[in-house]
Parts: C-alpha cells; structure tokens; sequence
C-alpha cells in the first residue's frame, strides 16, 4: 500500500464497525475507522433496547439465527473477561390469550431449531412463580436472553482495536468512494472543512448502520437492483412516570408482531424499566423525536401483559431507527454481510439491514467479515 494508504478502511464507528476494526486490526494489518459523528456509537447502536438476544425468532439457517446464536456467547464470554456492565436477565416471550399459545409454540420450535438450548414453554403456573405479577396462559422461559452496556462494549472495542494499532478518525464524512487499479480512493471531509482529503484503502467495509445503503451507493453499487435500500422504521421508547412501579427482575416480551417484537418491557442496568419499542416507517433517517401521544397505546399494550401498570401514566425515553432491508408489508429479510464482487464492487464489504440482533450478533458478524478477506 501507498504510504497514505491502510489495508481496511472501515465506515462507521458504531458496534458493528468497531467489532469488525478489532478483529481485523494487527500487526501486518492496518485499520482506519473514519466516523462521522464527534464519539463513538451515536447512531442505531445508541438506540436500541441493549438486549443480548438468545436467537429465538429468526428462521433457521439465516444469518440474524446463526450470528445472534454465535454472538450471544461470544458476547457473554467478552464482557466477563473485559468487565463489561452486563447481566444475564432471562426473558419471558408471553401469550396473554389462549389464541397466542400455538404462535408461542411454533417460535419455540424455532428457537430450539436454531440451537438455542434451555428454552422451555412453561405454564400460568411456573410464569407466576417466576414473574407474580406478570399475566400470561403460557410462556417461553429463555434464560439465556440478558442486557449489556452498548457503550461500555463498545468502548472496550474500540481499547482493543487501538491497543492493536487501529486508528480512529472522527468527524469525518465520506463525500466519494472509487475503485481504481489500486484499491479504494475516499474523498473524505472534516466537520468544518471545506477541501477533503483523500484515503487509499485495498479493502473498504461499510458499517454505517442508517447511511449504509447509501455508503454503498457512493461506491457504485445500485442498491435497488441489488436489493440493499433500507427503510427507516422508527421505535419509541417510554418509561414509567415518577411515583409509578413495577415489580420484574426479567425482560418481557409479549408474542411477536410482523415488524418487530412488539412493545415489551426491558430493564437497564439500573433496573429501569422502559417499554418499547413500537414499528412505524418512516421518511427521515434523523427524526428521533418521541410521539408523547402515544403513552396511552404504550400503557394499554403492556398492561395486558402486567396487569398492574393499569392507569399507569407513561412519559417518552428516547427513539430510535431500524436499517431495515424489508419494507412496509414485504417479508423477512435478512443480514447482509458480503463481498462485493456481484455487486460489480470488489474489494467492499457490505454490511447492510444491520438492525436487531446486530447488537448481539456482532462479534459474530466481525468474524464472517474476517473470512470474507481471509484474515
């Protein structure tokens, strides 16, 4: 490579780009992470629930089951030896009529398919023994499902990935990508500047969570005849007003609906809870604003689930964005992590349609990407 050159340069310094920097990063293998916000982790990977999934819901053989299923476990095994904020909760997937049992049904079967081990369907009993308060015919008990530091992992990412020699740039917008004889030129503009500056890279991955569709497109790639656009679906987030409790020490799901997992209840690491998220598409990739009309919805979903919240009085958290691949009413669509040599990009490492489990699929995610590039 030319002296202003690096062998990988990676776009995006959320956890999927950081995860990827880390792993790729040694001594004959140089990293530059380019970043366009001021800190790490500013955009999907600060907005989400922080849940370390099982791998329950994904259909069998996709790479969301097989990376979520790896990834839990390469997650745990990080954030113990790194001390990482982390711990693993357990979940409770609940069917509030009896109508719902035969969906819980076959999402365990699909858990158990995808080798997730200690699942069990469990009755209005064994729910109440573990949740008292928590209203359910029946429900899957995954033990496995637990909560992490998003921040926290990924600054320990980012120490691995500098510790190695991996460089991060930030305030750096991509304004051009282009292939040439040798390798990737990047146009690249600092916060403020006016003239950009160039970048040489062999290998380009793009992890630019929301702007990853269009990274890809800078590069050449027709994202619509490839099938890469994503489609913003936002999720809001509220949290319970002050003088209002509930009582859970696990994360509660209620049975899954078509865009996402439905409105359920997860605690942070404080033990907080806050419900969410909801689905909605949505034009603007930027708008996180919370719709504080629709606390009564919220209330009224997760009090079926929890009886007690009833007449509860819900305030907006936060909101966040899904890059999802599938659009309003299409179906499962899933991870795309892949060389770009089909899509008439050689050299580029895609990773698009990265939205749940990304979270805790992506240690599991780096590694596909280091046999991508044979590192």
């Amino acid at each position: 490579m030319a002296e202003d050159g690096f062998d990988f340069v990676v776009i995006g310094a959320g956890v999927i780009g950081l995860a990827i920097a880390a792993r790729l990063v040694s001594d004959r293998r140089s990293v530059l992470v380019l970043e366009r916000e001021t800190g790490i982790a500013r955009g999907v990977t600060s907005r989400n629930s922080e849940v370390i999934h099982a791998g329950i819901y994904y259909p069998a053989e996709s790479l969301k089951a097989s990376s979520c299923v790896e990834g839990r476990e390469r997650l745990y095994a990080w954030c113990a030896s790194r001390r990482v904020d982390h711990r693993r909760t357990g979940k409770l997937i609940v069917a509030t009529r009896e109508s719902e049992v035969e969906t819980l049904e076959d999402l365990l079967a699909k858990g158990l398919a995808n080798g997730v081990a200690r699942l069990d369907l469990i009755d209005t009993e064994a729910c109440r023994a573990l949740e008292p308060s928590v209203a359910a015919h029946a429900a899957i008990h995954s033990p496995d499902t637990g909560i992490v530091d998003a921040h926290g992992f990924c600054a320990s990412l980012l120490a691995e990935a500098e510790s190695k020699g991996a460089i991060l740039a930030l305030a750096k917008r991509v304004a051009a990508i282009e292939r040439g004889s040798e390798g990737w030129r990047l146009e690249v503009i600092s916060e403020g500047a006016v003239a950009s500056e160039t970048i040489r890279a062999e290998v380009v991955v793009d992890a630019a969570g929301l702007d990853a569709d269009r990274v890809a497109a800078l590069a050449g790639i027709d994202v619509d005849a490839h099938g890469l656009r994503q489609h913003p679906c936002k999720g809001d987030y509220f949290a319970l007003a002050p003088g209002h409790a509930v009582s859970t020490s696990h994360l509660i799901y209620p049975v899954p609906q078509r865009a996402g997992l439905g409105i359920h209840l997860t605690l942070d690491l404080a033990g907080r809870p806050r419900f969410g998220p909801d689905a909605t598409y949505v034009a603007a990739r930027d708008d996180f604003e919370v719709d504080a009309a629709k606390a009564s919805v919220f209330a009224e979903a997760a009090a079926r689930y929890l009886p007690d919240l009833a007449g509860a009085t819900l305030v907006p958290d936060y909101g966040g964005i899904r890059p999802k691949l599938a659009g309003p009413g299409e179906a499962f669509r899933d991870f795309v992590v892949e060389e770009g040599t089909l899509w008439g990009a050689p050299g580029f490492i895609g990773c698009l349609g990265i939205e749940s489990p990304g979270l805790t699929s992506s240690l599991a995610l780096a590694e596909r990407v280091a046999d991508l590039v044979g590192a």
